[in-house]
């Protein structure tokens, strides 16, 4: 599983939050824990498979607000008692 972080600007209210995270689930629907944050300019997901950093710019410039940057890293669900895992 992957973590993606995007960088967005334009993003003003919690409408935009909500629109980002729309345009993002169209773009992948098995998404999950789709998140975005206007004060920080931020948006977060979780998907099986790594993500295409051409095609979030396109989704998110075609929404109106401006991309940043991207960054796709992978991610383990730590769950309750993740810190008891021993490497």
């Amino acid at each position: 599983m992957y973590r993606t972080i995007v960088k967005i600007d334009g993003m003003a209210c919690g409408m935009c939050e909500a629109h980002i995270n729309d345009a993002i689930r169209k773009l992948y629907p098995n998404a999950k824990k789709v998140s975005s944050s206007y004060s920080k300019g931020e948006l977060s997901f979780l998907t099986d498979d790594i993500t295409n950093e051409s095609d979030i710019c396109r989704t998110i410039d075609d929404t109106g607000y401006t991309f940043i940057s991207w960054e796709s890293m992978p991610y383990e669900k730590k769950g309750l008692f993740g810190f008891l895992k021993s490497n």
